[in-house]
Order: structure tokens, then sequence, then C-alpha cells
């Protein structure tokens, strides 16, 4: 077992590294940030569906999603509060590798901003579909509790 992990780590570190168009090798592909604008305070991630959180009314807040736009599927409000606004959008890619020549395709961060307008209690609906499939249910449902105070 020792000899196949050997193997392996002296096989990895005789593989190529592809040269950028300067001619140098390129490094690995990093993830990126969601590209949510800085002055937002509050960001909410995949990880807290189905969660609650607390903003303060006037606070602008962000929920960051990786969606697959290059294949139709994009993220979108569903069901929003009375007392939420929508106050922006952002997108980008999510590593390094989407920037260069050639990469197509994968996924793609879509960021929603939001602001709490006045207090109150209420779910906040993203789904993700294709939007020319208005007869198909989502294939992704992001459900938070916001809650304005």
């Amino acid at each position: 077992m020792m000899r196949v992990i050997l193997l392996a780590a002296a096989l990895a570190a005789c593989v190529p590294v592809a040269p950028n168009q300067e001619g140098a090798p390129m490094s690995a592909p990093q993830s990126l940030p969601a590209p949510t604008p800085a002055d937002v305070p509050v960001r909410i991630d995949a990880t807290k569906n189905g969660q609650s959180i607390e903003v303060r009314v006037g606070q602008r807040f962000a929920v960051e999603l990786i969606g697959v736009p290059t294949a139709g599927y994009l993220w979108a409000p569903a069901r929003t509060p009375a007392f939420i606004a929508r106050a922006g959008e952002a997108g980008g890619n999510t590593t390094t590798a989407q920037s260069q020549p050639g990469f197509a395709g994968g996924s793609h961060w879509e960021v929603f901003v939001f602001a709490a307008t006045a207090p109150g209690s209420g779910e906040l609906v993203l789904e993700q579909r294709r939007p020319w499939e208005t007869s198909e249910p989502p294939s992704d449902i992001f459900r938070i509790t916001i809650v304005a105070r």
C-alpha cells in the first residue's frame, strides 16, 4: 500500500503544468469569493438554507448562491416578504480557472442584495430553474427566514 502511495505522489510530481499564453506555468485554480459589494454587511450563503437571520431595518443583506447559468439554471427570488426590497445583483466566476482562455461552462456566483425597509418576519425564497421551463419544478430551492428589527 505504501508503494502505491509513493508511486502516486511521484507521478503527480511529474505531471507538467500547462503554460499560459505568455509561456509561464499556470497556477492551480483557486476558489473565488462571491462578488458581494463591500458595503453589504450581512452575507448569507447556501449553508444558511432553512435558518433565520436577523437584520436591522434599513440594513442591506446579500444572498450568495452558486448557479449554473451556462446550462440555463438561474436563481431568482420566488417569494419576497413585503418588508424586503431588492437592492441589487452581482455575479461572477467561482474559480480563477474560469478567467483562462478557452474555459467554457462551469458554476457561477449569483448574488442578490436586499434591504429591510420595515420591521417584520417572513420567508425569503429563491428558486433555481431554467426560466423557459415554466411547467417544470425548480431544480433547487433556497429558503431563509428574515427577521428585521
